[in-house]
């Protein structure tokens, strides 16, 4: 009968054993199933988190973003945070029944949500918020008594929010923020004892706002900003809250005077009324929020003064009381808001100065005064103690005077207003490089007295506003490097004192107006970069004090202007990268003081005007890309200063003469070239020069360097003699002491030298020395006897040029030269002047050293003589100069 009892207990305790292990597995498996069915309903999983851990082979436990509890081994967490996944929730996540917090924020969930989720009594976080759900709010959430966290927000949940959610007494956050939630705030929702923060802004409730009956110790943040909410604030309601710290209700339609309680909540920190129909007279009792560090009531309908007592928010950061009707002054308490960065008080009445006290705030970084009735003066020292400074808004009062210099040490500042101030005094208006983006405004054309606009390297957008054209006394205008676009306006014809305009690098279009050419004081044109179009009107060489040229990199055609050679004081033209196509134009070799002359990449036809050898200014020459024939002009030799050189792609043929020291890359693209060999083009075939011409040249070549020593003692005496009688040029008279020397009929040399130079060369001899015929590539000597200059006769008596001599004399001058006492210069000469004898030496050594310079070695090495003659007079204008300040 024991054996019995025993065994019934027995088989008893293995029937509940079994029982309990079987329900254990069960419901192990329940959640995995829920689980298996949540990553079934996902449609996209970008980073396949579900897909590679969620697995069947591993326990629900180990999953991504599960946790389990400790003992029973059940889901009681499920976080899918911020993973991009895509689905609707499947009503078996109902059989979590353990789970807790729930959290798949910031996702793209869609859909409604199943009401099998009230099951989840165990609920204390439920975050669905940055998803796409729909529908109602539910009202079965209700049911979810150990709530703590309902976040809802930023989904597209319509109709009204439902009462139900009064029934979580233990829930502490309320977040609904960013729906399309419609209807009035359910009263009730203030019966929360728990509840901390709530968060109801932009959605579209209305009504007025809900009265608080009883005291909410908890209760920290409201947030009901961005509504359609009406009628006054409750008078009552922050007598039950004494620990609110925010207070958000901007955007909506209340309207009445703030509360006067508002004032006792000593723990409020932020307050935003902005955007609503408030009225009355902010109270000095507001001095007691010592807590406060944003004041926010702009957009409303306030008056009077702005109360002294905002000197006791020594937390203050933000205040903001901008478009009411505030009277009065700036209170200069502010000068304890030790803490402020944004202070706006725009569009209201307030007259008086500006007190100093806003200039000298190191943290303030945006201060807006626009629209008001201030006066006076801006501080001198107004720039120098805002390092933080990023807007400042003065525009549209009645200031006067000058904008301070100061204002560039705020260094961080981007938009500047003063429009409507100081128009009648500001002149110079730089804002270059400031990362200024939109359109420049209209109100530009206000400042009348305007000469200089610096607007470069910005972000600007939109046309140029036409009323540039009211700019009368505008003289510079800078708007390169920005954004740009349309037309240019014709109105900027009409700024006749305009010298300088520069419009590169933005996207504007259309044609280069033909009516720039009336505007005669432009010096530097710059439309370079743009989206331009047609041809170069033939206006513009009206500009005939032109200095800077720059149409490059558009979509400009046709023929260049015939009569190019009128913009005769050209420094720099860039034509380069359009579609022009015609001959290079003559006039091109009138543009004495041209340095840089580019017309690379376009369709540039006919050959290289031999003329371009007399550019002895020119720096730079770039005819690259072309359609360009014939042989390169060897006249080019003579551009001494040649830095840059090109000439590639082109149908160029011939030999490629001595320019410098270039490399193939500027050669390269023409076929027919020849020349020498580091140039890797073929070597060009030797000829002899026959022609009368070039004998003549070498002939100079030759005889000048011997010629050029006797020069500098003849030219001494030509300028002391006329410096003395104060002539401009030396006179018969004065070569009467190289009375033995007779005329020359050289007439290249002649020309060369117009002015004085005219009546020196008349009395250079001819003693007759060896006339040296040459071809390429080697000297002969000949027995004919004519010259060109002086060589002494002994030299030159047996027919045969002898260089010894020459060598020899040169030797001798520069060795002279070069130590402190002048044997070459007759001392009698110099000492005869007193006063004026070291400007005498200094004029005899400039000279002598022009004498060198012509009796170098090689002849490719020497000057050419209109070189020679323009430096000669240059040395005679400084040795008149230097006496005229020693007298």
């Amino acid at each position: 009968m024991a054996n019995t009892f025993l065994n019934l207990v027995l088989l008893v305790m293995f029937h509940f054993s079994m029982t309990a292990f079987s329900m254990k597995l069960t419901t192990t498996l329940t959640d995995q199933s829920a689980l298996l069915a949540l990553k079934h309903h996902i449609s996209l999983d970008p980073e396949s988190v579900l897909a590679t851990n969620w697995s069947v082979s591993t326990p629900v436990c180990n999953w991504f973003g599960v946790r389990c509890g400790s003992k029973h081994r059940r889901v009681t967490a499920l976080n899918l945070t911020g993973l991009g996944l895509v689905g609707t929730l499947p009503p078996h996540l109902g059989n979590l029944s353990f789970l807790s917090l729930f959290s798949i924020r910031d996702n793209r969930f869609h859909g409604r949500l199943p009401i099998q989720l009230s099951d989840l009594h165990r609920m204390k976080h439920l975050v669905f918020g940055n998803n796409s759900f729909s529908g109602e709010i539910p009202s079965w959430l209700g049911s979810l008594t150990e709530l703590r966290h309902l976040i809802l927000y930023q989904n597209n949940f319509q109709g009204v929010i439902p009462l139900s959610l009064a029934n979580l007494s233990k829930l502490e956050m309320l977040s609904l923020e960013e729906n399309q939630l419609l209807g009035s705030i359910p009263s009730s929702i203030f019966n929360i004892s728990s509840l901390q923060l709530i968060y109801l802004y932009n959605n579209m409730l209305s009504g007025p706002m809900p009265s608080v009956s009883h005291d909410l110790l908890s209760l920290t943040y409201i947030d009901f900003s961005v509504n359609n909410l009406t009628g006054h604030i409750p008078n009552d309601m922050f007598d039950h809250l004494p620990n609110l710290k925010q207070l958000e209700l901007h955007v909506n339609l209340f309207s009445g005077r703030i509360p006067a309680n508002l004032f006792k909540v000593k723990e409020l920190q932020i307050l935003d009324l902005g955007y609503n129909q408030l009225e009355g007279n902010i109270q000095v009792e507001i001095g007691n929020l010592s807590m406060l560090q944003s004041f926010v009531i702009d957009h409303n309908h306030f008056e009077g003064e702005i109360p002294k007592e905002i000197g006791n928010l020594t937390l203050l950061v933000d205040f903001v009381c901008s478009h009411n009707n505030f009277t009065g002054t700036i209170p200069h308490q502010i000068d304890r808001l030790k803490n402020l960065e944004v202070f706006i008080v725009g569009v209201n009445n307030i007259v008086g100065t500006i007190p100093l006290a806003i200039f000298n705030s190191s943290t303030l970084s945006f201060i807006g005064l626009v629209l008001n009735h201030l006066s006076g003066h801006l501080p001198p020292t107004m720039g120098l103690w805002l390092p933080k400074l990023e807007q400042l808004e003065l525009g549209a009062n009645n200031l006067i005077g000058t904008l301070p210099m100061s204002i560039s040490n705020a260094s961080q500042l981007t938009i500047l207003d003063m429009s409507r101030n100081l128009s009648g005094s500001l002149q110079k208006f730089y804002a270059f490089r400031c990362n200024i983006s939109g359109n420049i405004p209209s109100e530009l054309g206000n400042l009348s007295r305007l000469i200089h606009i610096e607007l470069g390297n910005n972000e600007l957008t939109g046309s140029i506003p036409t009323t540039i054209g009211r700019l009368k006394e505008l003289q510079g205008l800078s708007l390169k490097d920005n954004k740009l676009e349309g037309s240019i306006p014709s109105e900027l014809c009409h700024l006749n004192d305009l010298a300088f305009l520069n419009l590169v690098n933005n996207k504007l279009s259309g044609p280069v107006l033909a009516c720039l050419g009336d505007l005669i004081s432009l010096r530097s044109l710059f439309l370079g970069s743009n989206m331009l179009s047609s041809s170069i009107p033939s206006t513009l060489t009206r500009l005939t004090y032109l200095l800077y040229l720059d149409l490059s990199s558009n979509s400009l055609s046709g023929p260049l202007p015939i009569d190019f050679g009128k913009w005769n004081v050209l420094i720099s033209v860039d034509l380069s990268n359009n579609q022009f196509s015609s001959d290079i134009p003559t006039g091109v070799a009138e543009l004495k003081d041209l340095t840089q002359f580019s017309l690379s990449n376009n369709r540039i036809t006919g050959s290289i005007p031999e003329s371009f050898g007399e550019l002895l200014s020119l720096e730079l020459l770039d005819l690259s890309r072309n359609n360009l024939s014939g042989e390169i002009p060897q006249s080019l030799e003579k551009l001494r200063y040649l830095k840059y050189f090109n000439v590639s792609f082109n149908r160029l043929q011939g030999k490629i003469p001595e320019i410098g020291n270039y490399s193939i890359e500027s050669f390269k693209g023409n076929e027919a070239l020849c020349g020498a060999a580091r140039l890797h083009v073929p070597s060009c075939k030797t000829r002899h020069l026959r022609n009368s011409k070039a004998r003549t040249k070498l002939t100079i070549c030759v005889a000048l360097p011997i010629a050029s020593t006797l020069l500098v003692v003849a030219l001494i005496i030509i300028i002391l003699r006329s410096r003395k009688r104060k002539d401009k040029l030396p006179t018969q008279e004065d070569l009467l002491p190289l009375g033995t020397w007779k005329r020359i009929s050289y007439h290249e040399l002649h020309q060369a030298t117009d002015g004085f130079s005219q009546n020196m060369v008349a009395h250079l001899s001819d003693f007759g020395i060896a006339k040296l015929l040459c071809n390429e590539d080697s000297m002969i000597q000949t027995m004919t006897m004519t010259t060109v200059g002086y060589m002494a006769p002994e030299y030159g008596i047996d027919g045969i040029v002898s260089t010894k001599g020459e060598r020899s004399l040169k030797s001798w001058v520069k060795e002279s030269t070069s130590t402190p006492t002048n044997q070459v210069v007759d001392i009698n000469l110099l000492s005869t002047l007193g006063r004026e004898r070291s400007a005498a030496n200094n004029c005899a050594l400039a000279i002598l050293q022009v004498g060198l310079e012509c009796s170098a070695e090689l002849p490719d090495e020497r000057f050419d003589m209109k070189v020679i003659v323009t430096k000669l007079k240059k040395i005679k204008v400084k040795f008149l100069k230097e006496n005229e300040h020693r007298r």
